[in-house]
């Protein structure tokens, strides 16, 4: 295709958008309210797994060492546990440094430990994490056969209860997110369609006149990429404007982990701007093959 024409058909796309104003606003309408609960739902979505993954990188282990166990032994369980490839990080607590975090902690009630120095009732520790949150049970096994190590505290029931809720919320916000998709593409390539079925005559006379079908169809396809695009970009510029302003002013002072404006503006604005487009495109070029079988 020559530049020239190439831009011929961008400027009858824009024209015809001008033409059909009502049908035009119809369309866009349509594609601006099907993308903008989509992206509300993709927003909730990709805040839900960033919570999800914030809570598992929470999960750990506590190693207690025997009563009585040296030093050197204390090492050599440290640099065993180091050695497993799925453990992430290791950090030793003595019993001495415990007891000074908790009176650091209730420090308003250290009067309450008052002489536990000299009898100390904490264990030596180890605080472990693993690379994958999934696998802290299993690496809780293992170190319980260490020598030395008196109890693994992993919180197996707490752990195996948050993973399956995670996992049910994970496919319950998957399953939303693909029924809502297609209910938008649903909608907007109908819409689309009953846009292009108002201008049949128009296509049918050209295909009367000579003109070849790609070059009726090209104007068309700049027109639904138009429409798709434009549809997309409301929602996107509605969607970062209301994000900014509940983490300017709802979310300052809570300990919910949300994703950055920037990012989530990048992901949610990128897919939807990316099925605005196709379904523009695809809605119009299909719609228009129907009319040109004269």
């Amino acid at each position: 295709m020559k530049i020239s024409t190439f831009f011929r058909h961008v400027r009858e796309g824009l024209k015809n958008i001008g033409r059909n104003g009502w049908m035009t606003f119809a369309a866009v309408g349509s594609v601006v309210v099907s993308l903008l609960i989509l992206g509300v739902f993709l927003t909730v979505a990709l805040n839900l797994q960033e919570l999800t993954k914030d809570v598992e990188a929470q999960v750990q282990m506590d190693v207690f060492m025997q009563e009585g166990t040296s030093r050197s032994d204390i090492q050599m369980v440290e640099e065993k546990i180091k050695a497993l490839p799925e453990v992430k990080s290791v950090e030793f607590v003595s019993k001495e440094d415990a007891i000074r975090l908790m009176v650091e902690k209730y420090k308003e009630h250290k009067d309450l430990f008052a002489g536990l120095e000299m009898d100390n009732p904490f264990p030596d520790k180890f605080i472990v994490k693993a690379h994958d949150p999934r696998q802290s049970l299993q690496l809780a096994d293992q170190i319980r056969t260490f020598p030395n190590v008196e109890k693994v505290s992993d919180g197996r029931e707490v752990v195996e209860t948050l993973f399956k809720v995670m996992d049910i919320v994970r496919w319950i916000g998957g399953a939303l997110i693909v029924g809502l998709a297609l209910t938008a593409v649903f909608l907007i390539s109908n819409t689309i369609k009953i846009t292009i079925y108002s201008r049949r005559r128009e296509i049918e006379i050209m295909k009367l006149v000579g003109a070849t079908n790609w070059f009726i169809r090209w104007p068309f396809f700049f027109e639904g990429l138009l429409m798709g695009a434009l549809g997309a970009l409301i929602p996107i510029t509605l969607i970062a404007a209301g994000y900014g302003y509940i983490l300017n002013n709802v979310t300052s002072d809570t300990f919910i982990p949300l994703l950055p404006l920037g990012t989530l503006v990048t992901q949610v604005g990128g897919v939807l701007l990316l099925i605005g487009a196709v379904i523009g495109v695809f809605g119009s070029t299909f719609s228009v093959r129907k009319f040109l079988k004269i």
